[in-house]
């Protein structure tokens, strides 16, 4: 049964107040990064910030039919969303160049007339929409690799869509449901597979080009499979606790290791391979000591040995043949493999400068000259961070990311109060990515991770992206506002 429930008693005030003063706050460092002396007018239609407007208004009018639509609609129609954002997708990939102009080597707008959009910003609804309604099947449990396999289908099928339409950016962006997989249950191995994985990409790619000897070995995979066998040792020494075990396996690493030396000055050895050996015969040892004292609790070190030497073996081609060349480049400026301030590294340097000359308070509201000389590109969109940081210096800077953190938590604790799973779990979904956003714009603008075109929530220029997340946001208050309209 349920109970008429007047939707402004119901919904969650405190979380549109949040999203409000993002809003109003995005919009006025749109208009400070965009700031144009000859047309100074905030709401002038001609100049960004008045564009701004114009979507602001409308996200607004978004919102508010979101919050009259009955709640049931997100759950019965989870799937025809879906299926219809991947044909959009589809649309957009194979889409005449007049209706999806090539942008910046990305293939991703929809463009009809003056109006521009990015089927992208749909499809982390969907998806969350669609992860929701599966989860919430009667008697469905994340407990095992089996139960995650569809889900993983759920999210490849439009992350493969929007990679192929050269938008690596937006697609990362569906790592983030993990997030919301390990809140329901998932194991925190997964997880740590992940960043396992990232720690190898970046020691092989890193110190690759640092050659050992003629034969080809490099610093980096030498320095892979020296992280794996650690693993190894850690996992049974402190983990396990067989540590006379332990102790053998790192005695008979270094003594292999020490005879592999020794007999290259007699036998030319490629490093790399001896390494890669290394960890084979370590896997055969912890196989051997798993069926002769039925310990059962190698199994997964060894699995997870054997595919990390494969994927350190294979980082090079995925990096060199996989990657576009400026994503590459961009990946060598973050790990300071390259030093490139007039190209790939030209934003991250000028959004720096810019951060840093704010200093403590900033030099004032429309004062920043690297915004005004339009040194930093992409000021008003991706990089929109650092024009709070030079006009309001590191205490408006902190006062942004604190109001980001109370909206977060704001939606933990909505999350946290929902009695249906199908409610919870999108939810979650939301808090995941806004999170991922957040923490990937700020980082690229920090120079902390590479420029991959992530907006900031709320705050960069394009009613594409503020649409997307008004929707994100406000589908989760309706839900939340359901909660009401049931008898307890």
């Amino acid at each position: 049964m349920s109970r008429n429930v007047s939707i402004k008693y119901a919904l969650d005030w405190t979380t549109v107040i949040f999203y409000v003063i993002l809003v109003v706050m995005g919009w006025l460092s749109i208009y400070g990064a965009s700031y144009n002396f000859d047309q100074s007018d905030i709401f002038d239609w001609e100049q960004r910030a008045g564009k701004q407007f114009i979507w602001i208004l409308t996200a607004f009018v978004l919102g508010g039919v979101l919050l009259l639509l009955d709640y049931k609609i997100y759950n019965y129609f989870a799937y025809i969303f879906y299926g219809a954002v991947l044909l959009l997708l589809i649309f957009t990939i194979f889409a005449p160049s007049s209706i999806v102009p090539d942008i910046k080597g990305s293939r991703s707008w929809i463009v009809l007339g003056p109006v521009s959009f990015q089927p992208a910003e749909l499809a982390k609804i969907a998806t969350a929409l669609v992860l929701a309604k599966f989860m919430s099947a009667y008697n469905f449990k994340l407990k095992n690799w089996k139960d995650l396999l569809p889900l993983a289908l759920l999210i490849f099928i439009p992350f493969s869509l929007i990679i192929l339409q050269k938008e690596t950016g937006s697609a990362l962006i569906f790592v983030s449901f993990l997030l919301m997989f390990y809140r329901e249950g998932m194991k925190g191995i997964v997880l740590l597979i992940g960043v396992y994985a990232i720690i190898l990409f970046v020691v092989v790619i890193k110190f690759s080009i640092i050659p050992l000897q003629p034969e080809g070995a490099t610093l980096g995979i030498i320095l892979a499979m020296g992280i794996i066998v650690l693993t190894q040792f850690v996992y049974a020494f402190f983990y396990v606790k067989n540590r006379k075990e332990a102790l053998i396996f790192l005695l008979g690493i270094i003594v292999i290791a020490g005879l592999s030396v020794l007999l290259h000055q007699w036998i030319p050895l490629n490093y790399n391979f001896v390494a890669l050996f290394l960890v084979v015969i370590s896997c055969i040892y912890w196989i051997f000591v798993e069926l002769f004292n039925r310990f059962r609790k190698y199994w997964y070190i060894v699995s997870i040995s054997l595919a990390a030497a494969l994927f350190s073996f294979s980082s090079d081609y995925l990096f060199n043949k996989m990657l576009e060349s400026h994503q590459q480049i961009r990946i060598k400026v973050l790990l300071n493999m390259e030093e490139d301030l007039i190209g790939a590294g030209y934003n991250v340097n000028q959004s720096k400068i810019a951060i840093g000359s704010g200093g403590l308070w900033g030099k004032g509201f429309l004062n920043g000259t690297q915004t005004k000389l339009k040194y930093v590109p992409e000021q008003d969109t991706d990089f929109i961070f650092c024009t709070v940081g030079e006009e309001h210096g590191f205490w408006g800077s902190t006062l942004v990311l604190v109001i980001f953190w109370l909206l977060l938590m704001r939606l933990l604790r909505i999350a946290e109060r929902q009695r249906e799973v199908f409610n919870r779990v999108y939810a979650y979904s939301v808090v995941s990515i806004l999170f991922f956003h957040l923490m990937i714009n700020i980082g690229m603008v920090l120079g902390l991770m590479p420029v991959i075109g992530i907006p900031l929530p709320f705050f960069s220029y394009g009613g594409s992206s503020l649409w997307g997340f008004t929707m994100l946001l406000f589908i989760l208050l309706r839900l939340d506002a359901s909660r009401l309209e049931r008898l307890t």
